[in-house]
């Protein structure tokens, strides 16, 4: 049912069935690296080029969650999938023989936000049972589409993030499981003026701020209520916005915030300056860190808000700003 403004509470509980998560040897060797389920050592993953690549970490990521939930290919009604390619042409062509109905998201660095929004809104509303929600990133393939080809060797500004190798999958469904979906809240987009493509933190912050206040409204409930208000991939720069302006509106997530992108990675040893970024960022450190802390009962209720950059080689080429987007998921240990 709807829930203030921007929320939905479900009635018919959608629950994560299974995930999984597919990174690449950077991640691997990050503070998270034994939390995930699989590592591919060569980035190219065996392929002529990185978008081909990328295309296999998400066919990986997506085999390995049905694995794990037992579930076969045709048992999948529907599936949201997304990437950071132009056209999702690393989701076409890692889905295109798989003969499940596809919808192709973009929601840049949320977009696992609203896949999984999407697949519990069909799961509770009962229109399928089993529903695959799936992101990737490269980082080669990101950096060539957006700023400049790994070949270029260019400076990065200590503002700048570092694009995932990886990809997540999660299934999602009507069967009873250890962990649920409450509820959502669907971000609106948010432009602060941002037009420096090596800040993506500063031009997601204002939106995830958003996103986050308006979940804390509509569900009538204070920071603390959450073990982790999480967020995609702001880094250190992002993070910093974010907390202040929550701060401006009278809420205080210092002590329960947490950033997939400042954790996936250690800069000091890593040179990656202000964190991880990409789909991937958000979808891997939630499918190894985060539900492991859930199943393990460390956590048992969170906030999973992966954050947006809304810009393209064109707009940014023609001098437009970076708007933000976030999404807003709950998600919470079964007793």
């Amino acid at each position: 049912m709807q829930q203030g403004k921007q929320s939905v509470l479900f009635e018919k509980t959608p629950y994560i069935r299974s995930c999984s998560s597919v990174v690449g040897k950077k991640e691997a060797e990050g503070p998270l690296g034994k939390y995930f389920d699989k590592v591919i050592e060569d980035p190219l993953f065996g392929q002529q080029n990185w978008e081909l690549a990328e295309s296999r970490f998400q066919q990986e990521a997506l085999t390995i969650a049905l694995e794990k939930g037992k579930i076969k290919e045709d048992q999948l009604r529907y599936l949201f999938a997304g990437d950071l390619q132009g056209q999702l042409v690393g989701t076409t062509f890692a889905m295109r023989d798989m003969n499940v109905p596809v919808f192709g998201l973009y929601g840049a660095c949320s977009t696992m936000g609203e896949a999984l929004s999407l697949a519990s809104m069909v799961v509770s509303a009962g229109y399928a049972d089993e529903v695959g929600a799936v992101t990737s990133s490269h980082l080669g393939s990101a950096e060539k589409n957006f700023r400049y080809p790994l070949e270029y060797g260019n400076q990065r500004p200590k503002s700048s993030t570092w694009t995932v190798t990886g990809s997540g999958a999660f299934i999602v469904s009507s069967s009873q499981g250890s962990v649920r979906i409450k509820g959502i809240t669907t971000g609106v987009i948010k432009d602060y003026g941002i037009k420096d493509s090596m800040n993506m933190g500063a031009a997601m912050a204002p939106a995830a701020a958003d996103v986050i206040y308006q979940n804390l409204q509509d569900f009538d409930c204070q920071p603390e209520e959450y073990d982790k208000i999480i967020t995609g991939d702001l880094g250190t720069v992002g993070q910093e916005i974010l907390i202040k302006l929550l701060k401006d509106n009278h809420y205080d997530i210092s002590k329960v915030h947490m950033d997939c992108g400042i954790e996936i990675y250690d800069d000091k040893s890593q040179d990656t300056h202000a964190g991880g970024s990409g789909c991937a960022c958000s979808a891997v450190t939630l499918a190894g860190y985060g539900m492991e802390q859930l199943m393990k009962k460390e956590w048992n209720k969170i906030l999973f808000v992966p954050t947006g950059a809304l810009l393209s080689t064109v707009s940014f080429n023609e001098g437009q700003t970076v708007p933000g987007i976030a999404h807003a998921v709950i998600l919470e240990r079964q007793a």
